[in-house]
């Protein structure tokens, strides 16, 4: 899903990188305000674990791949603010030393698998998860969020790419999405893995706001 050098215009990839900036300078301040101490480690072994799978990819059909995006579960660790700082790094160092990803496109690459799946994920794994409770629930939630989140990611793209003037619209949306639809499945995968493991041995370590819960009564009642 990474964005190439070339395929954006300049009005598109300025914008685009006008968005995250200020997504990256929100995240930051908020985190400021909320960040422990003992949250550090946790988003470098986040960023590390992520860096190293996306580096692996795995076969969808017709000789395309897919690797894990990452949003959402560094959303599901760390919350939406620092989850959106670990992804920014972690897509900086890609571009800049692995040349995954364009330096001119790293604004929208940015946007579409750091900001919108960290901060959109967190939203959308939040409203499920009160629909779905208890552990079960939150898996459910969990697969659901990232599997969306890389269809719309990946549909994002598709419309910067389109806007930029490089590929049509109705070429360029339904070769993304419909392959994205695909990778969504083993990004939903990996990452509900990843939450059940941690839920059963160290369920301290995923956010509070993500973590199961049981209705009370009156509201199974409600």
């Amino acid at each position: 899903m990474h964005i190439p050098d070339g395929f954006l215009s300049a009005p598109v990839w300025v914008a685009a990188g006008a968005m995250s900036v200020a997504a990256v300078a929100v995240s930051a301040g908020r985190l400021g305000k909320t960040m422990e101490e003992k949250q550090v480690p946790l988003m470098g072994v986040t960023a590390a674990f992520i860096f190293a799978a996306q580096m692996v990819n795995f076969p969808i059909a017709a000789g395309t791949s897919g690797h894990l995006g990452g949003g959402v579960l560094a959303a599901l660790l760390l919350g939406p603010w620092a989850g959106t700082l670990v992804m920014t790094a972690v897509l900086v160092v890609q571009a800049l030393l692995f040349q995954d990803g364009g330096i001119t496109a790293l604004g929208a690459n940015v946007l579409n698998m750091g900001v919108l799946g960290c901060l959109l994920g967190f939203v959308v794994y939040r409203l499920l998860h009160r629909l779905l409770a208890g552990t079960r629930g939150a898996l459910a939630s969990a697969f659901v969020t990232a599997w969306l989140m890389v269809v719309l990611s990946s549909s994002l793209a598709a419309i910067q790419i389109a806007l930029s003037g490089t590929i049509p619209l109705r070429l360029v949306l339904p070769a993304m999405a419909g392959v994205h639809a695909l990778i969504g499945i083993g990004e939903g995968l990996i990452t509900t893995a990843a939450l059940a493991f941690l839920l059963r041995v160290r369920k301290d370590l995923v956010h509070p706001q993500c973590r199961p819960f049981v209705r009370r009564p009156a509201e199974q009642a409600a």
